[in-house]
């Protein structure tokens, strides 16, 4: 009897017996088991922290306040850039609409994404239409920034949102490409954002990496 390998494929194998050729799929690897629920389903407080506040104090722009389950982010929001993503986002705040979403993608050393999702991946809907575009408004995708996730059309985006982990300048405007529109900067909790870029993950496919125990956003209030 020989063995005799036809396919160097990884998800395949050819096995030649005595009598005639046999084809073998390997078996697919079992699926990634899901997320689990976050032990801590309820916020541990309702207020932003003092040096939350302390920051925001020290802000001329528009300043909301995101607590998750794994700590507390403070952003200035760049009205005078993006005014159309800073109303949306504001709108959204404003409605409790963010209150116990997710952070439902953790893209190691690249970004983290929230903002369309409950708990066990039940989607979210914006409850207002997809705003236009405002890449190219001389602001950068760098380090801390937050900018508004998009489907590949330009005008798609509505509710989710997401933080720059490393500087991400390939996600910028060029003339010859579109962008992701950065509308604020995390002035307070970059260690959470480093925090949550480090979490284990279940890998679905290279864009839905999802944290292994869910990451909660138990809410987001404007406090300037």
């Amino acid at each position: 009897m020989t063995l005799r390998p036809l396919l160097a494929l990884a998800t395949l194998a050819l096995l030649t017996a005595c009598g005639g050729g046999v084809v073998i799929e390997l078996d697919d690897p079992p699926p990634a088991p899901q997320p689990r629920p976050n032990p801590q389903p309820n916020p541990p407080t309702l207020n932003c922290s003092t040096a939350g506040l302390a920051a925001a104090a020290q802000s001329r722009w528009p300043v909301v306040c995101m607590l998750t389950s794994s700590g507390e982010m403070v952003f200035e929001l760049y009205d005078s850039y993006a005014p159309v993503t800073v109303n949306n986002f504001l709108a959204l705040v404003a409605r409790d609409f963010y209150t116990q979403t997710l952070v439902h993608r953790v893209d190691r050393d690249f970004v983290f994404q929230g903002g369309g999702f409950n708990s066990g991946m039940r989607e979210k809907l914006s409850p207002f239409q997809p705003i236009a575009l405002e890449d190219n408004n001389g602001l950068s995708n760098l380090r801390g920034t937050l900018s508004m996730a998009r489907r590949s059309s330009a005008d798609s985006a509505t509710s989710q949102w997401f933080v720059n982990v490393r500087d991400n300048s390939a996600l910028d405007y060029t003339p010859v490409q579109r962008g992701y529109a950065v509308f604020g900067q995390v002035i307070s909790g970059l260690p959470v954002v480093d925090a949550i870029n480090v979490l284990p993950v279940y890998r679905y496919s290279d864009t839905d990496l999802r944290p292994q125990t869910e990451v909660l956003t138990y809410w987001v209030r404007r406090i300037q």
